[in-house]
């Protein structure tokens, strides 16, 4: 009776990890609207300052006021360090420049190794070899997510430290994952609140400096207030990615583990290519179609478990006791 209370109770957590993960990709997806139309009049610096500094003014507000618990005293913060260094700090710079100096293709075949490096990096720090269906799953996802980056053709820039700085991303992302899962002392509350904090102070004080150096400050701290786009942009990036989304990956790897939760992050490809479709009428080829179900089988199948071979009922067992 016990042994079957806690398979449920297991299951139950497996299904509240892996809802967090695609959560989480769908608001990631879903960014792209906003994004798009905002990009066009700011520089994306702008962007990533106003999203994390609203962010940080909102979860501070969240933990004012209770909603959101944030105990940090008396704790070793070093972790916190580390996973806020690497997301969104060195992440979101190789990103950024690495996009600006490479083809949309380019970026996309790049970023979507992210799955495939953090099982390396988890098998490597965390001693977590991942399974065989693990493995066949995020390989058949990568192959996906290709297939829809790449279905609008190839383009080449041959920019060697674009390229460096995608891998800096990429390495970036799957070292957070791993030390996000290390950090079980802190809640994801926490491990949420300090990335925002970090990237708050970082790329505003960025932001602050260019635009002192290029005499745009005035313009730079009335942005959101005159651009109706980049104040959507920065609400729906600060709340629904900086906070929600943040919160529900952090969620995801302390309950399923990083080499489940990585497995989920092809989905945020297939969630921005279908929102342009629906509403910015874009097209949707069948290359596109085709990528995307690679995508949700290769999840699928990174997520099934195997039943062990105690759990199978031995025949011969059944038959004595008959």
């Amino acid at each position: 009776m016990e042994r079957s209370d806690k398979g449920i109770m297991e299951k139950k957590k497996t299904i509240k990890g892996c809802l967090c993960a695609i959560f989480c990709e769908i608001l990631f997806g879903l960014s792209y609207l906003f994004t798009k139309h905002a990009t066009t009049s700011v520089d994306s610096l702008t962007l990533l300052s106003w999203r994390f500094a609203t962010a940080f003014l909102v979860i501070n507000l969240c933990v004012s006021l209770g909603v959101v618990k944030i105990s940090l005293r008396g704790k070793r913060l070093l972790p916190l360090f580390w996973i806020a260094v690497f997301q969104p700090v060195i992440y979101f710079v190789g990103e950024t420049v690495g996009i600006s100096l490479t083809t949309a293709s380019e970026s996309g075949a790049v970023l979507s190794v992210i799955p495939a490096a953090t099982l390396i990096a988890g098998g490597l720090i965390l001693k977590e070899k991942p399974t065989k269906l693990q493995a066949a799953g995020v390989c058949i996802t990568m192959a996906g997510v290709m297939v829809c980056v790449l279905s609008k053709g190839m383009e080449a820039s041959f920019n060697p430290l674009g390229y460096l700085m995608l891998l800096m991303a990429v390495i970036s992302y799957s070292l957070y994952s791993v030390f996000s899962e290390k950090a079980v002392s802190f809640s994801s509350a926490e491990k949420t609140y300090v990335m925002i904090a970090f990237g708050a102070v970082v790329f505003t004080a960025a932001a602050l400096v260019q635009n002192l150096r290029t005499g745009t400050l005035p313009e730079f701290l009335s942005a959101p207030f005159t651009n109706p786009a980049l104040l959507t942009a920065v609400l729906y990036q600060g709340i629904g990615c900086s906070i929600l989304a943040f919160l529900l990956y952090n969620l995801a790897i302390a309950t399923i583990g990083t080499n489940r939760s990585a497995s989920f992050v092809g989905i945020s490809t297939v969630v921005s290519i279908l929102a342009g479709v629906f509403f910015l009428k874009e097209q949707f080829s069948t290359f596109q179609a085709a990528g995307a179900f690679f995508v949700i089988g290769g999840v699928y199948l990174a997520n099934l478990t195997r039943k062990s071979k105690s759990a199978r009922p031995n025949r011969r067992n059944a038959k004595n006791a008959e």
